[in-house]
């Protein structure tokens, strides 16, 4: 992976090293094992797998924890015989058999079709099933956690995901090493959630993330904040990039860099494009590298007010090495999830070591951008060319005018808006274009569309995306065959019932938005990419109190992604004036894999053809 980026951005190898803290730690030797390996990879990264292979399981050890079994109902749709003297008939009464069938519509008892919300008040026959009896894929975690490295679950979690579904029915739990959760995929299980998220809403804390920031002493944003800190920080945030008002302001600023990246790729075509006309020239490329310079230089844009060059001849090597330092962020993450960060730390792991530098690199961009924003911006009010001007001075200027966070708020929100800005909307570009690409009738629905918006609104980006509610439900179909992050978690402030299931408060609950989105109980003909499924008429004449909880690629409520309006907008824009521009297709329209890091990406870009129209 790391060679990868690096022939990619065509970057060299930085491998300063972090000193561990605490000295000289004694652990056991299984442990030791696991953290220090004999055999080290090549890149000498930290690898489980061969932490493990000294160590002997059983195969009894391997499918079933020394409680026993996991429950393994063999399909969605599992019907229970819980009959008088079995292990379930303390919760129906003696003497009475009882057959249950849990299905996405209700559970069915003894024939009789009980609605999901009945049964999540009541119970089935008025009580509710426990905890422990929730199917699960196995109670020792660190078995779990074995499995995971020598199976490769981490890169293919969605998947996993996805088959235990298939395996266990519509919701289960999973402990990873340290990491325990319920999982749910059906809609009404997830307005159940969000409805007992309370004022404060929790997701998982990204421990390795929050390490890393206690460590530098760096100050947290609201990613990583909880309690009554964080919603008095996100209330003020979201003023400057929630709001309409907030659109309205940062939505030209998108708009010049899609513009730029579109005349740039026009130039590449004529150049390099085959055809005998120069007019109808194409060009099949790997994208992806233009992507995410687009990405950067849109979210500095409308971070800082300011244009970073990616875009010229030699762009610096400054921002190409910022875009390496979040795919290492973002690749080290996932494995760091399960295991306590601090004991790595102390130990000196190369996986730590290799995390925590990335994110050193990360905040030092960060950092020389806020400063010289900062600077310009203090000059500028000095001179009063800002009120005069009425110049835009980025998320960053309105934030420092307004004065109600300190600098060092600022400083580590706007770090944590860019960490998350360039791949979380450069790889959905990446699916976007595919999709398009191998489904040329929907491309030209949305062109169409977009053509006739663009001519009526007059150069007014705002008014051309008002017009094209195609384009709006091409970004959602990207996000339901290919979220960003495969998963939206809670923790319940009081007890909840999922189907007929007791989940006790505080117990992280997460909705698994690639099976669902992939999930014919969810969606009709899922696997088909159709924008047109998330028109205002089409999802009026669906039936279901819980519609709105099919598309939660950026969360819901009050803890939604505070970058949501940004990446809406950045990607539609973008889409919007290459559809204008060219038309796309694919040379192979096989299916693409896909890898989880904690972001879904494809293994392998897709290759484009742009046609000039």
């Amino acid at each position: 992976m790391r060679s990868h980026f690096r022939s990619k951005y065509q970057l060299s190898e930085d491998r300063h090293q972090l000193r561990s803290a605490g000295g000289k730690v004694s652990l056991p030797k299984e442990l030791s094992k696991m953290i220090h390996p004999e055999n080290k990879t090549k890149d000498e990264g930290f690898n489980l797998l061969s932490a493990f292979q000294g160590l002997s399981f059983s195969t009894a050890a391997l499918t079933q924890s020394k409680h026993g079994k996991s429950p393994t109902p063999t399909n969605r749709e599992s019907c229970r015989i819980i009959a008088s003297g079995t292990s379930g008939s303390r919760f129906l009464g003696p003497g009475q058999p009882k057959v249950l069938c849990t299905t996405a519509a209700g559970t069915v008892v003894d024939g009789k079709l009980e609605t999901v919300k009945a049964v999540r008040k009541r119970g089935v026959d008025g009580r509710v099933r426990g905890f422990e009896e929730i199917p699960h894929t196995g109670r020792n975690g660190w078995i779990n956690l074995l499995k995971f490295w020598r199976e490769n679950r981490f890169q293919q979690l969605h998947l996993h995901m996805e088959r235990t579904f298939n395996a266990l029915g519509p919701i289960y739990r999973e402990k990873v090493g340290t990491l325990s959760s319920v999982n749910i995929l059906l809609p009404a299980d997830i307005s159940e959630m969000f409805k007992s998220e309370g004022l404060h809403p929790r997701r998982m804390t990204l421990e390795p993330w929050a390490t890393h920031r206690e460590i530098r002493n760096h100050r947290k944003g609201v990613f990583l904040k909880n309690g009554e800190e964080w919603r008095s920080d996100r209330l003020q945030l979201n003023k400057e990039v929630m709001m309409s008002a907030a659109v309205r302001r940062f939505l030209p600023l998108l708009d010049d860099v899609a513009k730029d990246f579109c005349r740039l790729l026009e130039d590449r075509v004529e150049r390099e494009g085959r055809g005998a006309e120069e007019a109808k020239r194409s060009l099949t490329i790997d994208p992806s590298p233009d992507l995410f310079r687009f990405a950067l230089e849109a979210s500095c844009h409308v971070l800082y007010g300011e244009r970073i060059g990616l875009f010229s001849s030699s762009p610096s090597l400054e921002s190409q090495k910022f875009i390496w330092a979040v795919e290492r962020m973002l690749t080290t993450t996932p494995p760091l999830l399960y295991l306590p960060p601090r004991l790595l730390l102390r130990v000196g792991a190369p996986l730590w070591t290799e995390h925590a530098t990335a994110w050193d690199h990360i905040f030092s961009h960060a950092e020389a951008r806020i400063q010289r924003a900062y600077q310009r911006l203090s000059s500028s009010q000095g001179s009063g060319t800002v009120a005069a001007g009425g110049l835009y001075g980025g998320v960053l200027g309105q934030l420092i005018e307004k004065g109600k966070l300190s600098l060092d708020l600022i400083k580590a929100n706007i770090t944590e808006l860019m960490a998350g800005g360039v791949d979380t909307t450069a790889v959905p570009l990446q699916f976007g274009l595919f999709e398009l690409g191998r489904n040329p009738e929907v491309q030209d629905r949305v062109r169409q569309q977009v053509k006739r918006s663009w001519a009526q609104a007059g150069g007014d980006p705002q008014k051309a995306l008002q017009g094209a509610p195609l384009l709006k439900g091409t970004i959602k179909e990207i996000l339901r065959l290919y979220p960003v992050g495969i998963t939206v978690q809670r923790y319940p402030v009081h007890d909840i019932v999922l189907q007929n299931y007791h989940i006790p408060a505080g117990t992280m609950v997460q909705a698994c938005l690639y099976p669902m989105g992939r999930s014919s109980q969810v969606f009709e003909e899922p696997l088909n990419f159709d924008p047109g499924r998330w028109s205002v008429s089409r999802e009026e004449g669906q039936r279901g109190e819980v519609m709105g909880f099919r598309s939660l690629a950026f969360g819901f409520g009050a803890r939604q992604c505070v970058g949501r309006r940004i990446a809406e907008n950045e990607m539609q824009l973008l889409l919007m004036h290459i559809l204008l521009r060219f038309h796309l297709s694919v040379p192979s329209s096989e299916d693409l894999q896909t890898t989880a890091t904690l972001i879904l990406q494809p293994k392998t870009p897709p290759r484009i053809t742009f046609s000039k129209l």
